[in-house]
C-alpha cells in the first residue's frame, strides 16, 4: 500500500530522519517530473526557514493540509494564505534556541578574542617570527543589547550574564519575567550597549530595523552580533559602518540571499562569517528532524499537528 504523497522541499533532513519520513510518506522532490494527479493528491511538505514554500505551490496541491518547517523561520512562507487554505504550518520550535545561543557567543568570542587572526598567525609563521597578537577585549561588564526577547533573545541575555556582562533589550512590550531594563527604541538600546545581539523575527514590520542611525549610535567600540534573519539589517548600511570603522566589528550567521550573499563582506576584516550554522549540530538537527516526523505523524492520524504557527 502506497504512503501518503510528501512534497519534500528541503534537502538537509539528517539521513535518519529521511528514513523515518519515506516510512511514513512517498516523498515527491520538486526537481522530478511530477504529473497533476500526483500534485493533487500531495497532503504534508517538508520545507525550511532557507526554502520556504512559495504562494504558487499552494494552487497547485489542493490537497496539502501541513506545511512541516525544519527550522523556526516562516519569513519565506506566506501564513495567512496557507490558513485561509486550512493548512497547518508547524516550526521545530524551543529545539534549537541553546545551541543559537552557543552560535551568538562563538561569533562574539571570535572577534572579541581575535580567534580567526591568531589562527592565521600561526599558520602563516608570522607568530614564530617574534609577532603579537594584539590584546583582545572582555566581555565582563559589557552591555549586552538584545534585539527581541523571545526564547532565543531570552537565552542571550541569560547567558551573557554568564559571562558577566549587563543585559538590556529591545522588545515591542516589555517582558513580565525580563529582570532586565527594557528600550523601546532600538537606537536607544544601542547607545546604551557595547555588543548588540539580533535574536528578532524577520516581518515586514522588522526589515531593516538595524539601519545606519542604529549602526551610529552603537558607536565606534560597539559590535553586532546577528543569529536572526538577514532581512532585519540593512547590508548596504552595515557594509560602510565596517570599512568606515563607525563600528568595530561583526558577526554574522545570517545574510540576505544566502547563500549568495554580498561579495564585499569577504574583503573585510573586522567581520566574522558563518554559513547559517546556529542550529547545525547533530543533537539538535536529530530533534528537530524527530518534530518534523512527529507532525506528519499526527497530521496523517486525524490528530492535530503538534507546533501550529499559524
Amino acid at each position: 500500500m502506497r504512503h501518503p504523497y510528501c512534497l519534500l522541499l528541503d534537502d538537509s533532513l539528517p539521513p535518519q530522519i529521511l528514513e523515518k519520513l519515506q516510512g511514513i510518506t512517498t516523498i515527491i522532490r520538486p526537481g522530478s517530473e511530477i504529473d497533476a494527479a500526483t500534485l493533487r493528491q500531495i497532503t504534508t511538505a517538508v520545507a525550511s526557514p532557507m526554502t520556504g514554500m512559495e504562494d504558487s505551490w499552494f494552487e497547485r496541491l489542493p490537497a496539502l493540509r501541513l506545511i512541516a518547517v525544519f527550522g523556526v523561520g516562516t519569513d519565506r512562507i506566506n501564513l495567512k494564505a496557507a490558513r485561509a487554505r486550512n493548512i497547518d504550518v508547524t516550526t521545530t520550535r524551543n529545539l534549537l534556541t541553546e545551541d543559537v545561543t552557543d552560535m551568538a557567543f562563538a561569533l562574539l568570542l571570535a572577534l572579541t578574542r581575535q580567534i580567526i587572526s591568531g589562527d592565521q598567525m600561526i599558520r602563516t609563521g608570522v607568530w614564530a617570527a617574534g609577532k603579537k597578537l594584539p590584546l583582545g577585549t572582555s566581555l565582563r561588564g559589557k552591555r549586552l543589547g538584545v534585539v527581541g526577547l523571545g526564547a532565543i533573545g531570552f537565552d542571550i541575555a541569560k547567558r551573557g550574564e554568564a559571562f558577566g556582562m549587563q543585559p538590556r533589550y529591545y522588545n515591542r512590550s516589555p517582558k513580565p519575567q525580563a529582570p532586565w531594563p527594557h528600550h523601546d527604541c532600538v537606537i536607544k538600546l544601542a547607545e546604551n550597549s557595547d555588543i548588540l545581539a539580533l535574536a528578532i523575527s524577520a516581518t515586514p514590520q522588522t526589515e531593516k530595523i538595524i539601519n545606519a542611525d542604529v549602526l551610529k549610535a552603537l558607536g565606534a567600540k560597539g559590535i553586532l552580533i546577528n543569529i536572526a534573519r538577514g532581512a532585519v539589517v540593512d547590508e548596504n548600511a552595515l557594509l560602510a559602518a565596517l570599512r568606515d570603522k563607525t563600528i568595530a566589528g561583526a558577526g554574522l550567521d545570517v545574510f540576505l540571499n544566502e547563500p549568495d550573499i554580498k561579495q564585499a563582506f569577504f574583503d573585510l576584516p573586522n567581520v566574522v562569517l558563518s554559513p547559517h550554522q546556529g542550529s547545525a549540530t547533530i543533537e539538535t538537527r536529530t530533534a528537530m528532524g524527530q518534530c518534523v516526523i512527529d507532525n506528519i505523524a499526527a497530521m496523517l492520524a486525524g490528530k492535530p499537528a503538534l507546533t501550529i504557527v499559524n
